[in-house]
């Protein structure tokens, strides 16, 4: 992670006024590093590891909880691994055996298929219950825990959160959303990397990064929320700010993001915060609607957790439990050090909580109007800007729709006929059934 130096001094809005020590009066944003422990791994189809520690002879070893499943659930879970295994074995590539990917779809369909039936015969059976130990010890029914054990979301987001990229991942196409999580994400083309490094170019316009030493998760989420302060105070008094971090509750679940830029309105009285992406485009030619619809999403689904933010809706306790923080954890000695140079003393993960809900409370609504800018990759050149309405109702049913998918609701469908033209740039298309029907005029191309 990286403090992220912020050009022009500021004064804080909670008192920041010794942050002047920095040269070239840019102003600090956290990045995390250490040679123990890096930030979480974000790859699609990594699952969550849990952060090592070290821990003191006088530290308490809690005893490892322990859960009766049935035989059915041993069996379904067993097939899973079975299947996972098999498809981690045997990557898929040009050379790969259409054959040996089509049996392991079927595997996979025949392990939601079995569960589903296993839950049909487990809603039968009110009084079998089982302990979860997730809920500390509370009882909930067969049911239940056995769509959890299944869930996408259990497996691959347990203690991460899911990211907006996730939904809008899952809004392009639920298969391939599947498919990446089981198979393996993509390398990266030579798009990819030139829409990223033309997003580091933005930032940079605006933000020097500095390396921090963090030796926790609580370190990793305090300089999270360190440089949405930070950047907070930039778009108030400079009226923009780049690569803001977000996190929030949203429709059930903890969502994780990163806005690409925040603007205020010049000569504006009483004005609000306009979200605006920007994506870069291999070809010359604006995108197709179903992806500038996903592009829609993406900006929509910032909004809504910033708005969420600044109407204090944030469920502390609930957050500590989810990512599995200690809210009382002694802080690294560097970033007390950096919080008391932003006029603040954080000495622990309840303090840096404290003073960003004091931040989130200060900042107005973001605009209903949202932008979506398209630049061309050959010269930066603008192809067009995309401003929109944003529609609260449309989002959050976008978003239960994803989560269908992701909690194991029911399955992953593929992208609609008329839409399949993705086919054309997708990992699985030749082993996709859905790609047979699929003939486009274009390949379209987004970094």
């Amino acid at each position: 992670m990286f403090i992220k130096k912020r050009k022009k001094k500021l004064n804080s809005i909670i008192s920041r006024s010794s942050i002047c020590a920095v040269p070239n009066g840019h102003m600090p944003r956290l990045a995390a590093h250490s040679p123990e422990m890096t930030e979480p791994r974000s790859p699609i189809n990594t699952p969550p590891e849990e952060v090592q520690t070290s821990q003191s002879p006088n530290n308490i070893v809690p005893e490892i909880p322990l859960e009766i499943i049935s035989e059915e659930e041993m069996a379904i879970i067993e097939a899973a691994f079975a299947a996972s295994r098999s498809l981690v074995k045997s990557p898929l590539r040009a050379s790969s055996s259409p054959a040996h990917f089509q049996n392991n779809v079927r595997s996979i369909q025949s392990i939601t298929l079995l569960s589903k039936r296993s839950l049909s015969s487990c809603s039968s059976q009110s009084d079998s219950l089982v302990v979860d130990v997730e809920d500390s010890g509370r009882l909930m029914s067969s049911q239940k825990r056995n769509r959890v054990v299944a869930s996408l979301l259990s497996r691959y987001r347990r203690k991460r959160g899911l990211a907006v990229t996730d939904i809008t991942a899952t809004e392009w196409c639920e298969k391939k959303m599947e498919y990446t999580l089981l198979c393996g994400k993509r390398e990266k083309t030579k798009a990819m990397e030139a829409g990223s490094s033309r997003h580091e170019e933005l930032e940079e316009e605006v933000i020097k990064k500095v390396k921090v030493r963090v030796d926790s998760a609580e370190d990793v989420w305090a300089l999270k929320f360190l440089n949405f302060i930070v950047g907070a105070n930039q778009l108030l008094f400079d009226g923009l700010t780049r690569e803001l971090p977000l996190v929030g509750f949203a429709e059930g679940v903890w969502m994780v993001g990163v806005i690409d830029e925040i603007r205020m309105p010049e000569g504006q009285s009483d004005s609000y915060p306009k979200l605006v992406d920007t994506k870069t485009r291999a070809t010359a030619s604006l995108p197709r609607e179903p992806q500038r619809r996903n592009g829609r999403l993406q900006l929509m689904c910032y909004k809504h957790l910033w708005d969420s933010l600044v109407a204090d809706d944030f469920p502390s306790r609930q957050f500590f439990e989810f990512f599995s923080l200690n809210p009382n954890h002694i802080l690294s000695a560097e970033i007390r050090e950096r919080t008391a140079k932003c006029g603040f003393a954080a000495e622990t993960l309840t303090d840096m909580l404290r003073y960003s809900r004091n931040t989130w409370c200060m900042l107005p609504p973001a605009h209903e109007q949202l932008l979506l800018r398209y630049e061309f990759q050959g010269d930066q050149s603008l192809l067009g800007e995309d401003q929109f309405e944003y529609d609260l109702d449309w989002v959050k049913g976008q978003i239960k729709c994803s989560l269908e998918v992701w909690r194991g609701e029911r399955e992953a469908s593929y992208t609609p006929e008329d839409e399949r033209w993705k086919c054309w740039s997708c990992k699985f298309a030749s082993e996709c059934p859905a790609s047979n029907s699929c003939s486009p005029r274009r390949k379209d191309t987004e970094g």
